[in-house]
Order: structure tokens, then C-alpha cells, then sequence
């Protein structure tokens, strides 16, 4: 099995782009990823275009990569669409990752886009209101009833959707198993928002105190806004390569792929978070990198709520079970602390469009591992991690696939 590096990226800043399609998002994304990789069109041997609602939102339901790239340049090469909702871009990357490992291409390009910006309110929302989704969701609600800690009087209403009162389910869960507070949630969305001020490319560039997130409008308890990911558009892109024909790129500054594991979640009890899909993948991660979580230097995690990064933080191991929060709360796992974790503004702050996630994660760390992340840099970074996780089934994400990085 060959080993494979990271010689390139691009990313377009993630946030309102009513002005650009998806078509014009991924192009300015790849076409930075190539540069920065010294590569041609014609150094690809294949290609993956990740994406979650272009068809339904855009009307393109068939052949979206090949309609984006080709005015490149990028043709008679293999093309995939991928698509595992937040992990869209993460999971072709693993795709990619493993067919350069196993020798059936030598470079690779994949690229993750999504515009969920529109003047159609309805159908903007319309998105996150799949029937499937909201059954789960339901079914998430009513079988945790009398499991969760108890909202104030006249906040324990539901909330805009489904969708966030599972969220808030989830979050209140684990405050009733851990004794995780509200205030430590809002440490968390805090910290990534004081980060997200140092990143041009983020969506929100506004330092937040913890006063000023609590203060902020309820989205249903414990959750208010700025705990919650925004919609976004935006594209990020990246060059795989084999290690043994990185003499091909002079130009490019590699990083080296250790691992990329994912898998979809299983049936558990609501609170057996020894069992929580992250915990098991990121466990065969660490194994298959030859490290363990004290190793990494920095991370990326998905934080599609702030306590969502509390639940993903412990089950990679970077925090102790019920300790994440009071991680937040001490700076722990702040820009400067022992582990800094979503330096970028994660996705409340950098924003959260949906296909193009995974690879912002990576976009991220591989800046991190070049020691290019100026006023965000984590000092001595050299092993880094992301965790993207993809939908909601049963109890848990829908997948959760980690990726493990390090720097030449």
C-alpha cells in the first residue's frame, strides 16, 4: 500500500454568495488547489466532485462534476459524485485516499461545493426538512423523553425545526449523563468564534465573550444562535498524490495522509457513548497512524452545535468523558491550550456548507502543518486530526469518518 500526501488546496471564504453558482464556487476552488500543487489538468488520473442538495436546489441532478470541471480542462478521467451529507468532501477524500493506496490512480483531485443561499426562503429551509431526517428526529425526541435535563420555565418550548430540537435532545442528554452546563456549551461556541476572527476566509469574523452567547436568542434549550452553525455557500478543494512520485511537484509543500477511516453508526442506547461511532473509528485512526490522541497537535472537529463539539472532542479522546466542557471552560482546548480544537472558527463560526465542509477541515490543517495560519497558528503542529461527521440515524451522527495528518 503507497503512502499518500496532500499537495495542494484551495478554498473560497464559506458564506453568502448569492452571486455565484455552484459551478463557479468549485472552479475558483479547484483552480487554487492546482496551483498551489504546481499541478496541471493533466497530472489527474481521477477526480471527485462532493456535493449534497445541487439537485433539488439547483435543478442539476446528473453529472455535476463533470459540468465543473471540464471547462478546466479536467476530462477523460474517471469522475465520482459522492455524497454523505456533512461528510460529503471528507468521505471522497477517503475515497481517493484509498485508490492512490491502492495503486489504481497516482493523483487525485477532490473538490466539495454547496450553495445554500437563495431569495426563496421556503425552499432554503425546505433542505433540512427531508422526511426521513424528521422522522428520526422524532424518534430521537420521544425516546430520550424523561432521559434529559430539564429546560428553564418558558424555554422548554420546541424550537425554528425538528432538527435543532434534536440537536437540543442531544445536548441535553449529555448534560443530564455528565453535568456538562449550558455555560460550558457556550465556552465552547466562544472560543471558536474568538478564533474565527484571525481567518479571512470564515464566515463571522466577531470575537464573543460567553456572556455575549448566552445573551444571544434562544434556538431551542440549551442552544442559542451563535452555538449554531449558520448556512453557508462555499467550495474547498484539495490534490492527493502518491508519496513515491512527489518528485513530480517540486513546488508543492506535502503533507502526509497517516490515516482516513470512517463508518457509518449502529444501533446503541441513547447514553452508551463508549459506543458512539466516532469513539470506534477514531480508535482504528489512531491505530492505523501509529499515534494516540495525546499525540495530536491540533484539530478540526464538527461542530454543528457547540455541544456537539463537547460529544466529538471526548469520543476522539482529546478530553476525558464530562471533561470537555470544563476543557472550554479553562482554555484547555483554546488557541494556545494543550489541544486546540477548531481553530478556524469551526463550523459556527467559518460556516457550514454542506458538501464543502470536510474539506474546509482540511484546508484548514494542512495551513496549520505548513505553519502558514498566521494570528491562528497552533505553535509546534505537526500532527493533526479531523473528525466530519455526516447526517443524523438513531441516536448518533449518520457516519463519522476521521482523518489523520502530519506534517514532512
Amino acid at each position: 500500500m503507497r503512502d499518500v500526501h496532500i499537495i495542494g488546496v484551495g478554498m473560497t471564504p464559506f458564506g453568502r454568495h448569492l452571486d455565484l453558482t455552484h459551478t463557479d464556487l468549485a472552479q475558483q476552488a479547484v483552480g487554487e488547489a492546482l496551483a498551489d500543487a504546481g499541478a496541471k489538468a493533466s497530472d489527474l488520473g481521477m477526480a471527485i466532485y462532493s456535493n449534497v442538495i445541487q439537485g433539488f436546489f439547483a435543478g442539476e441532478m446528473s453529472i455535476p462534476g463533470e459540468y465543473a470541471l471540464r471547462p478546466l480542462g479536467i476530462q477523460g478521467l474517471r469522475v465520482l459524485h459522492v455524497e454523505a451529507a456533512c461528510a460529503s468532501a471528507t468521505i471522497g477524500l477517503h475515497v481517493a485516499a484509498d485508490y492512490i493506496r491502492a495503486g489504481l490512480t497516482d493523483v487525485a483531485l477532490i473538490v466539495g461545493v454547496e450553495k445554500l443561499y437563495s431569495t426563496d426562503r421556503a425552499k432554503r429551509f425546505a433542505v433540512f426538512q427531508q422526511p426521513l431526517d424528521a422522522v428520526e428526529a422524532q424518534r430521537y425526541i420521544t425516546s430520550t423523553q424523561g432521559m434529559l435535563a430539564p429546560a428553564p420555565e418558558g424555554l422548554d418550548g420546541p424550537g425554528p425545526n425538528i432538527m435543532m430540537d434534536a440537536y437540543a435532545a442531544q445536548a441535553r442528554l449529555y448534560m443530564a449523563t455528565y453535568g456538562t452546563t449550558q455555560r460550558q456549551i457556550a465556552a465552547v461556541s466562544a472560543k471558536n468564534h474568538n478564533h474565527s476572527q484571525y481567518n479571512p476566509l470564515s464566515q463571522y469574523q466577531n470575537a464573543m465573550s460567553i456572556e455575549d452567547v448566552l445573551a444571544a436568542p434562544n434556538v431551542s434549550w440549551p442552544l442559542t444562535v451563535p452555538m449554531c452553525a449558520p448556512i453557508s455557500d462555499g467550495a474547498a478543494a484539495a490534490v492527493l498524490c502518491a508519496g513515491d512520485l512527489l518528485d513530480r511537484f517540486p513546488q508543492a509543500r506535502a503533507v502526509r495522509v497517516l490515516a482516513t477511516e470512517s463508518q457509518s453508526g449502529t444501533d446503541r442506547a441513547s447514553d452508551d457513548y463508549a459506543r458512539h461511532v466516532t469513539r470506534i473509528v477514531s480508535a482504528r485512526a489512531y491505530e492505523k497512524a501509529g499515534i494516540g490522541p495525546q499525540d495530536v497537535h491540533v484539530a478540526e472537529v464538527h461542530d454543528a452545535s457547540s455541544s456537539g463539539e463537547i460529544v466529538q472532542v471526548e469520543a476522539l479522546g482529546l478530553s476525558a468523558p464530562g471533561q470537555a466542557g470544563h476543557d472550554a471552560e479553562a482554555g484547555v482546548t483554546a488557541l494556545g491550550g494543550r489541544i486546540p480544537v477548531n481553530v478556524s472558527g469551526g463550523l459556527v463560526s467559518k460556516g457550514h456548507p454542506l458538501g464543502a465542509t470536510g474539506l474546509g477541515q482540511i484546508h484548514e490543517l494542512v495551513t496549520q502543518l505548513r505553519g502558514e495560519a498566521g494570528k491562528r497558528q497552533a505553535e509546534g503542529a505537526r500532527i493533526a486530526l479531523a473528525e466530519n461527521s455526516g447526517g443524523f440515524y438513531g441516536v448518533e451522527d449518520g457516519l463519522s469518518a476521521v482523518t489523520i495528518l502530519a506534517s514532512h
